[in-house]
């Protein structure tokens, strides 16, 4: 079941969600549009090696804007941080955002009960395309849980994704055992 914007507010109400910063115009019908943060990042190396630390090169947007371009995995993060006790978010990109040729990720887009912090997006583009920091790029859509949570995301020992950022993470694929 997807929360509704009576739900999310609700939620939001009694802090099982938290949207920091939070505006009141981008909830929607059942989501809430998050916005493209000032951060990009891209991998030093163009193979990329899923057993080593692929690092990572760090600038900012512009203010007139950065022209993404085709065949370049560009690492970005929501302006918005965000944490969810109760239900499990999804990260999902705005059809407009779409539209423009833009994803904005692989195939990281569900978060885990107990994510708290902002939201790397893996973007790509099928043709250039400048962006700008503080654009919509997605929406959150938040489903409930069914059954007891053993352990929340935050409070795992093994969550690769847990300290706080304001800039995009690269990959910790290199941190698992195979």
């Amino acid at each position: 079941m997807i929360l509704s914007d009576k739900r999310i507010l609700e939620e939001i109400e009694k802090g099982t969600i938290v949207i920091e910063p939070y505006d009141r115009t981008c909830l929607g019908t059942n989501s809430y549009d998050v916005h493209l943060g000032k951060h990009l990042a891209t991998y030093r190396d163009r193979v990329l090696d899923a057993k080593k630390h692929n690092e990572i090169d760090h600038f900012e947007i512009p203010e007139e804007g950065f022209v993404l371009q085709p065949n370049t995995l560009y690492l970005g993060v929501t302006l918005e941080y965000t944490e969810t006790h109760a239900h499990v978010p999804f990260l999902e990109g705005k059809s407009s955002t779409g539209r423009l040729g833009i994803d904005i990720h692989a195939t990281a887009g569900k978060g885990d009960v107990g994510f708290c912090n902002t939201w790397t997006l893996e973007i790509s583009v099928a043709q250039p395309v400048r962006i700008y920091a503080g654009m919509p790029v997605g929406q959150l859509i938040y489903f409930a849980v069914e059954g007891e949570i053993e352990t929340l995301y935050n409070t795992k020992g093994n969550a690769k994704y847990n300290s706080k950022t304001v800039r995009p993470v690269e990959s910790m694929m290199w941190k698992n055992s195979f």
